[in-house]
């Protein structure tokens, strides 16, 4: 271990996306990979052995989810200070993963720099996100009215649901990412349409749709 180095640990279910991400942090002077899992109990228990300075934690794991693991972080190792870095660029999933106890969110589809300096701001006690994305983020919470009908009202959890059916998954697979049952997601697609105003499951679908192609 190089003395005051920034000890990584990096948390997706691509293994691609993990060396890649290692790869790149290697070669910036000061950083150190300390450690990868590919879901959220497995990155948990590696993290409280290996006490990382800095987790890069993806929202879409192998099982459980983003969010859920930086709220565990949050409680059991409040040390660790989370960059979520992520291919979902809807405002609500970085207000709630901020919200969760993130200091950073980036994005995938941004430049490799942009890790780097997500990084060095956090480490320097800031919180980092892009700027095009903190200002649309600011007005969103400025100009934010919470109604029935407004994907605020959902919970994390629903949410999650919710942004899955959006990209397609079944029922079936989304309780079984999730680590739940079939009947429980169900019963979150029924809260769904109720704190959405959704009649039934095709507008509930065509609603999941439109929000994740950022229509809705």
């Amino acid at each position: 271990m190089k003395l005051d180095s920034v000890r990584i640990f990096l948390v997706d279910d691509h293994p691609l996306v993990r060396e890649w991400l290692a790869q790149l942090l290697r070669g910036e002077p000061g950083f150190e990979v300390i450690g990868q899992a590919e879901d959220a109990t497995g990155a948990l228990a590696a993290m409280r052995q290996n006490q990382p300075d800095i987790a890069i934690v993806d929202l879409t794991l192998r099982s459980g989810t983003g969010l859920d693991l930086i709220k565990d972080l949050r409680s059991q190792l409040p040390a660790v200070q989370v960059i979520v870095l992520s291919m979902h660029e809807e405002l609500a999933q970085v207000e709630r993963a901020l919200r969760a106890g993130a200091a950073g969110y980036v994005m995938k589809r941004e430049s490799t720099t942009r890790i780097v300096e997500a990084i060095r701001t956090v480490r320097s006690g800031n919180v980092y996100a892009n700027p095009e994305v903190l200002a649309r983020l600011a007005e969103r919470m400025v100009g934010r009215r919470r109604t029935t009908g407004s994907v605020d009202a959902l919970s994390d959890r629903e949410l999650e649901v919710f942004r899955r059916m959006g990209e397609g998954h079944v029922t079936k697979r989304i309780a079984t990412d999730l680590g739940v049952s079939m009947k429980t997601v169900q019963e979150y697609q029924a809260r769904i349409k109720e704190k959405l105003g959704l009649a039934d499951a095709a507008e509930l679908m065509r609603a999941a749709v439109r929000w994740t192609e950022g229509v809705l």
